[in-house]
């Protein structure tokens, strides 16, 4: 298997097995979308050309805003703005994917959670509030709307931020999510309010549009979610109809202490290879497409995402892509 085979994700074809992942931009302006944003875009589609390039988290809510320079994906006056980000991926014959989160308790706004817990990465923010069963179902389908967006934009799948310690990590993390109703307790529960999401995007995008889910598998903290629980939960996540699985970090974030070696979350995703049958993607340290390839052949993943790199640089593929 080599970087620059085609890979299936859902009924797509990736010209090649290389994903810039989703890394926010500070580009955005109350939420919309700049020139400068556009061009940052269609410089690396056109000039790297990975096969796919999922854009930077954008908020399903204003109320789950992570910060004032993010994206907003929140309203139907967005749909234009993000048409411009899809037709400058696609300039370079890259597949396009719109990764939708909510922050919860990393927000600007009011702190909402799984449980009145901070995260542990911002302990200097106030305490959040633990959502009810209804707020719950209400956010569900404003990730369900976003998506609907995000394909009237012309994106090709949609991704679900359940990483990085955001809301939907919150309810899967045992170190956030305290509850004892049908949403918290067991890896079942923790992982309903993402299973429920999933099943209502994929009603809302129908079967030709890929759904990827960013799991953030392990938190590699005590008392956290396991590599165990991620094998579990991406089990899971395959049979509810997940098309593509990006394993990154739970409340550890996107980088793993003590790992500097291009892999962070490497053995994670092996475990899963090993247990579905969908398209694992890893990100994290991977700088160039050697690094890649490595991974690929010790079979740790199917996709590499390879991001600061090409956030540094929009040529760094280049002179290794091939036509």
């Amino acid at each position: 298997m080599n970087v620059y085979d085609d890979v299936k994700i859902g009924r797509l074809l990736s010209q090649n097995r290389i994903v810039m992942p989703p890394m926010h931009t500070g580009m955005a302006s109350n939420g919309h979308v700049t020139d400068d944003m556009v061009d940052y875009y269609r410089e690396r589609a056109v000039y790297s050309r990975p096969g796919v390039m999922i854009t930077q988290h954008s908020y399903i809510d204003r109320c789950g805003m992570a910060s004032e320079t993010q994206l907003s994906i929140a309203e139907d006056g967005m749909v234009e703005e993000h048409r411009r980000l899809t037709i400058a991926i696609h300039k370079g014959g890259c597949l396009a994917f719109a990764q939708l989160n909510h922050a919860g308790s990393n927000g600007v706004c009011e702190p909402v959670s799984a449980s009145n817990v901070c995260n542990p990465r911002a302990q200097e923010l106030r305490a959040p509030r633990a959502l009810d069963t209804n707020e719950i179902r209400g956010i569900e389908k404003l990730f369900a709307t976003a998506a609907k967006r995000a394909v009237k934009a012309g994106y090709d799948g949609v991704e679900i931020h359940c990483a990085h310690g955001y809301l939907l990590n919150q309810f899967y993390s045992p170190i956030t999510n305290k509850r004892s109703d049908e949403f918290g307790g067991s890896l079942e529960n923790r992982l309903r309010f993402l299973l429920e999401t999933l099943e209502l995007v994929k009603n809302t995008v129908g079967e030709k549009v890929p759904v990827a889910v960013r799991l953030g598998g392990c938190d590699y903290m005590d008392g956290g979610s396991t590599e165990e629980d991620a094998v579990k939960a991406a089990v899971i996540l395959e049979t509810a109809g997940t098309d593509l699985l990006d394993i990154s970090g739970g409340m550890c974030g996107f980088i793993v202490k003590g790992l500097p070696e291009p892999g962070y979350f490497a053995s994670m995703s092996e475990k899963i290879r090993k247990a579905v049958s969908i398209p694992v993607m890893m990100t994290g340290g991977v700088k160039t497409p050697a690094e890649a390839q490595m991974i690929i052949n010790a079979g740790k993943a199917d996709l590499i995402g390879i991001g600061r790199a090409l956030f540094k640089d929009s040529h760094c593929l280049s002179e290794t892509v091939r036509q």
